[in-house]
């Protein structure tokens, strides 16, 4: 049985599959699309349009890259704001047209530099989660490595949440939580234990539907097993009009934290 620190690590690993990965695998016909039309395109969020089976959707996926150079362009997966701005004029685009939305979440956080913050990244990721909210089509995020505080939250506000065997999903780092407690950043995996940030916590809590088994042996076979997960819940969410998915994806994230006392 793995401590909570030791899957954070897991969701970690440089050997893990990143966004683009479960992307190509799952989607076929892909076009990418680009720019936030305001200031510039983060490579750190990917996007465009691509077939999920028979079926048009739009993917959004925040990357972490795959060797030094690209995790270096794509700044460790860590998203600047023009990321969260392109990815919400894809959602909206897909609102336009009727796609699905399908987001892959793998980052620390988002990016917390000067000029980030210069650039208004608390208003867009505000915007998103606002925005994401009343959006009238299906969305679906599966977290595939490290949910970090409102940096996964940008592209979390779905109608279904899925995440792998060894995701997790923190409002902070194990680390940064001990050092603000503790001030000690060693502290870190009994940080972990504390903050319950594994994928059974989550799905405990009811932040995730479910677990997906991790499969990186055979990957083609997990996308697979994915593909057909997916499809199913898109089919079931097309049933309803846009406007009962915004009220079902309303009503699901107010169910959350709520408890009762005997």
């Amino acid at each position: 049985m793995m401590t909570a620190y030791e899957r954070l690590q897991a969701a970690r690993a440089q050997d893990r599959p990143t966004s683009r990965a479960y992307i190509e695998n799952l989607f076929t016909e892909r076009t990418e699309l680009h720019g936030d039309r305001k200031y510039a395109d983060d490579p750190a969020i990917i996007g465009g349009i691509g077939y999920l089976g028979d079926i048009p959707v739009t993917f959004i996926g925040i990357e972490r890259g795959r060797d030094l150079q690209e995790r270096i362009r794509c700044n460790f997966g860590c998203p600047m704001p023009e990321g969260y701005r392109k990815a919400l004029r894809l959602m909206k685009q897909a609102e336009k047209f009727h796609r699905p939305v399908i987001c892959f979440v793998d980052t620390s956080g988002a990016y917390c530099g000067e000029e980030a913050e210069e650039r208004g990244q608390g208003q867009a990721i505000a915007d998103n989660l606002m925005q994401m909210m009343g959006l009238e089509t299906p969305i679906i995020t599966i977290v595939i490595g490290e949910g970090g505080s409102g940096g996964a939250l940008g592209l979390s506000v779905a109608n279904r949440v899925y995440m792998l065997e060894n995701a997790v999903f923190s409002v902070i780092s194990p680390e940064g939580c001990a050092s603000i407690l503790w001030e000690d950043a060693s502290k870190a995996a009994d940080a972990a234990e504390c903050l319950k940030i594994t994928a059974e916590d989550m799905k405990r809590f009811g932040v995730a539907e479910d677990v997906i088994e991790e499969n990186f042996d055979s990957f083609d076979v997990m996308c697979e097993d994915l593909k057909a997960r997916l499809l199913s819940d898109v089919q079931e969410l097309e049933q309803y009009s846009g406007r009962v998915l915004s009220e079902k994806r309303y009503e699901r994230f107010r169910k959350l934290g709520v408890y009762s006392e005997k």
